[in-house]
This record gives C-alpha cells, sequence and structure tokens, in this order.
C-alpha cells in the first residue's frame, strides 16, 4: 500500500471521520502537526467528526477541557468514550441490573448521573475500566466477583496508556490479573477494535457505516474496529504504528497517510 494516496477517491465519501485522539490529533498537550487545519477543513467542507477513545479514565468533559486548552471548541457532543458506549450497552442489556464498577470516580459519576445502579457489595454485574485508583482491597473485591461467575463487562482492551513519561498498565492489564486469580477473561469488551463503540458511534452520529471513516495510530485498535464492522479504516503513521506494521500486519487499512495533515488535499 502506498502512503498519502487516496487514487479511488475514497475520503470524498466519507461524511464522518471519526478519529482517535493521541498519536492521531496530538501527543500529550501538542497538536500533531496540521492536525488542527486538517479539523477546519472537514467542517469547512460540510462534514463532520467526533472523537472516539477507549480511555475510560477520563470524562468526556475532561476531553473537552483538554481541547480547548489546546484552542480548539470543541463541546461534548464530539466526544465518545468505551465508558459511555458501555454505559449504553448496559442500559440495553442489563437494565435495572447492580453494578460494581471497577473504575475512577470521574466514570462512577457517569454511570449514576445515567441512572445506572451502582453496587459495591452484591452486585449482579461487574464492569471494569481503566482505574487509576487501583489498590489491593479492589482488587480481591473484582475478583472475588469474577469468581462467583457473575456477568462480566469491560469498557476497553487496551494493555498499556501512553504518557509523555512512556506506558502506564491498562484496563488489558487489570484484565489479566483478573484472569489470573480466576480464570476468567470478560464476557464483553465495549472498545475498540469491538463492535459495541462503533454500534454506538452510528447511533450518536446518525452516519450510514459506509460513510464513516476510523481514523487512528493503532492498526489492531482504530483500523481493526472500522474495517471489522463496515467503516473505512485510514491509518496515520503519526502515533504508534510504524511502515513496517503496516507491511507486517494482516489488518490492513484502505487508506493510509503520514499524517492528518497529508489527507487535506483529499477531503
Amino acid at each position: 500500500m502506498k502512503v498519502n494516496e487516496d487514487r479511488k477517491g475514497l475520503l470524498k465519501g466519507i461524511e464522518c471521520f471519526a478519529l482517535d485522539m493521541d498519536g492521531t490529533i496530538y501527543s500529550g498537550e501538542r497538536w500533531i502537526d496540521g492536525a488542527k487545519d486538517f479539523l477546519e477543513a472537514i467542517e469547512r467542507l460540510g462534514k463532520r467528526y467526533v472523537f472516539v477513545t477507549n480511555n475510560s479514565s477520563k470524562s468526556p468533559e475532561v476531553y473537552v477541557e483538554k481541547l480547548e486548552r489546546m484552542g480548539l471548541e470543541a463541546g461534548v457532543d464530539k466526544i465518545i468514550t468505551s465508558g459511555q458506549a458501555a454505559i449504553a450497552f448496559l442500559k440495553k442489556h442489563y437494565p435495572g441490573q447492580r453494578i460494581f464498577l471497577l473504575g475512577n470516580d470521574l466514570l462512577k459519576a457517569e454511570f449514576a448521573d445515567e441512572g445506572l445502579c451502582l453496587e459495591e457489595e452484591s452486585p449482579d454485574v461487574v464492569v471494569t475500566a481503566f482505574d487509576t485508583t487501583l489498590d489491593y482491597k479492589k482488587m480481591c473485591k473484582v475478583c472475588d466477583f469474577v469468581r462467583r461467575g457473575l456477568p462480566y463487562i469491560a469498557t476497553h482492551p487496551d494493555y498499556n496508556c501512553p504518557t509523555e513519561d512512556g506506558f502506564i498498565p491498562d484496563a488489558g492489564a487489570i484484565h489479566a490479573f483478573i484472569h489470573a486469580s480466576t480464570g476468567r477473561y470478560p464476557d464483553r469488551i465495549i472498545g475498540k477494535p469491538n463492535g459495541d463503540i462503533i454500534d454506538y458511534l452510528v447511533e450518536r452520529t446518525g452516519a450510514e457505516r459506509e460513510k464513516i471513516a476510523m481514523v487512528g495510530d493503532r492498526l489492531y485498535t482504530d483500523i481493526a474496529a472500522g474495517k471489522k464492522n463496515g467503516l473505512k479504516g485510514v491509518l496515520v503513521l503519526s502515533g504508534e504504528a510504524s511502515i513496517r506494521d503496516l507491511v507486517e500486519s494482516e489488518v490492513q487499512p484502505d487508506l493510509a497517510f503520514a499524517s492528518v495533515k497529508e489527507m487535506i488535499p483529499f477531503l
């Protein structure tokens, strides 16, 4: 696959761009070169974009505040998280059930605001997220509930979360210790590359799947999420994935660009 080409004019037919954030639009608190111009070009052409992140440790409001600090006015309507998608899934499949949530206070507040019943002692369902307040007491409690055979849902599968100083253990690492203790992995994982977050994306945007492009820097989450669920997959090489990864991967995008900046002429 050649980089920075769109010979078939695929991007012309895209109405909504579902954008990964870190490694795609920014790195830390710094814009990736040309990313803000890319967002402005989308809107100038009458198209739409939303940000789609697996990170369930932060609320949509936290991302809005971060983007505002970086000079972009974007409302919560432009933010889609695996936590939000998990809430929608639980409302549909486990209405009225008592939920033990292994997650940060921000996510607990989101669950409560959406009318979900959180329960610490006698839950019906276990939900694990990216909990940066994890301690040994929580580890024991979640394993006890999973070991009992309760339905076990997870917000996303990422093993590590990138930071400016390297990586920190993410939700997938939490799944690993729970499995080591209980012998169980989650019954359902909501976030990219799985279909539940894409279903939620489609419902939120109202766009047709074939007119949505999932744009990101990870082949096994961002691009796989698009390709497995009827969207277009556009890889950018401004973050995790390299040319070598692209060549060797079983998951192949529809298009590949050095960064979102190079996509602008093809919009």
